[in-house]
């Protein structure tokens, strides 16, 4: 299974390309999307629309772990996280691509095993469970690779849920 993780924000966006192979995670791509600054909120907004689907067309991803948002004491920083999230959206309703969405607590305890985890040790634990000889280029990119590592531990256990499931009938 192949699975892409996004980090939204408004000047940044972090993704993350995830495939399973044979029970072992492995990092095929990852990278941030920065806005422009002479751009108004909605030029911001389409092309980071536009840089998320140019990811989605070219890597193919069968599902994508998008942060769930969660109120922030900074209305404005959530406000444009909502926003971001919406063009990612966007992005892979385009492609035809199913959305799952974590909170950070979540992905924080799939990768470091603790819901309260820092960014770094997030980083850390991502860079090994993907075995990266280098960081990615940003922490949102760790952070949107973490969000696909974190759908790719509940898959299996849902693929197996649902083969039992259907199993279960033909008696």
């Amino acid at each position: 299974m192949r699975v892409m993780g996004i980090d939204p924000g408004l000047a940044r966006t972090g993704w993350g390309i995830v495939e399973d192979e044979g029970g072992r995670a492995r990092a095929l791509a990852s990278g941030t999307v920065r806005a422009r600054e002479d751009h108004d909120v909605a030029g911001q907004l389409l092309a980071l629309k536009g840089a998320l689907s140019g990811v989605i067309a070219e890597h193919r991803p069968e599902a994508v772990a998008l942060e769930r948002l969660f109120f922030n004491a900074n209305v404005r920083t959530a406000l444009r996280a909502g926003q971001a999230s919406g063009a990612a959206l966007l992005a892979a309703a385009e492609g035809r691509v199913p959305v799952f969405e974590y909170t950070p607590s979540e992905v924080k305890r799939a990768v470091v095993g603790a819901g309260a985890a820092t960014k770094k040790q997030v980083g850390y634990m991502v860079s090994a469970i993907l075995g990266l000889a280098e960081r990615p280029d940003s922490p949102d990119a760790a952070d949107a690779l973490a969000l696909a590592i974190c759908h790719l531990h509940g898959a299996r256990p849902r693929a197996a849920i649902a083969a039992a499931l259907r199993g279960g009938g033909r008696r």
